[in-house]
Parts: C-alpha cells; structure tokens; sequence
C-alpha cells in the first residue's frame, strides 16, 4: 500500500538493454566512449546478438546508413544513445537490422536492433554495446550497476536522478 509513497518521482531506472556482462564505461576500448566525450553512461559485454529498449522512451535517431546505433529519448527529456560495438560504423550496415522506426514509442524490453555476431568477428570489432546520456537534460546518473551479470530488460542496469 505504501510501496510508491516514499519513491521519490524524478528518478528513472535503465534496464538492462541486452543479455552480458556489465562494464564501466572507462573500460571501453575507445577513447570517445572511456573518456565520456559523448556523455556519461556504461557498457555491456553482450552475450547475444539483440538489443532491446532500456526503458519507455521514443525513437528519435537511427543511424540508418550504418544501423549500428539508436537514439531514444525518455518523457523526463533524457537523451540516450545506444551504440553497437567499435567502428562498426565502417560495416555500413552490414550484420544489422533495425526493428524499430524514427517516432516510434517503445516500452522497456521492445526489439531495437539485432546484429550478425560473425560479421563483427570476420572483420576483428569489438562487440561492446554502449548506453549514453548523449543529453541528461538536468538529469545525472546515481548508481552504476558493473561487473554483474545483466538480464535484458530485467536487471537493472542505471539508476539516475
């Protein structure tokens, strides 16, 4: 009955967006992404090939030509972006498919993409999956959950206030 009462509204949670290891976004094994040069957020090792809606939110960017990256954006205004691995912006699109569109609304766990794993791994990229706050609009992130063993659209992955 009184499970809401203390809750306090200006906090938002980002489920995990994939199945895999959670890593901090310092470890990423590219400089724009460690040194937060397109914003605050955190990695995932995936262990499988489909990345899902961290939580509701809009559709507001898909990198069409290349597929490799969607950007979301929450009703609190919070700007994110999920990227598919390193450099696989060179594979023009090649392993990957969008199952989402530019102004769909999408509930926490929805299909956004899938990729081909032996695409990435012919060509020797790195699979790591990044979530950033590209826009925190005022917002920041609370608490990370690294180094845990994340469940797609089950676990939690961020908390920010």
């Amino acid at each position: 009955m009184f499970k809401n009462l203390f809750k306090k509204k200006n906090e938002n949670v980002m489920y995990a967006f994939c199945n895999g290891e959670s890593l901090d976004l310092g470890d990423v094994n590219d400089e724009v992404f460690s040194q937060k040069m397109m914003g605050d957020g955190i990695a995932i090792k995936p262990i499988d090939t489909k990345v899902y809606a961290p939580c509701d939110s809009e559709v507001v960017t898909i990198m069409m030509e290349s597929k490799h990256a969607v950007g979301l954006r929450t009703k609190e205004g919070i700007e994110l972006l999920i990227h598919v691995g390193i450099d696989t912006v060179n594979l023009k699109g090649e392993g990957f498919n969008i199952h989402c569109k530019e102004g769909q609304q999408v509930k926490r766990g929805d299909l956004l993409l899938s990729f081909d794993i032996n695409v990435l791994r012919r060509e020797g990229l790195d699979k790591t999956i990044m979530l950033i706050l590209a826009e925190p609009n005022g917002h920041e992130i609370k608490k990370y959950n690294v180094g845990e063993t994340m469940k797609a659209s089950e676990s939690i992955l961020l908390e920010i206030k």
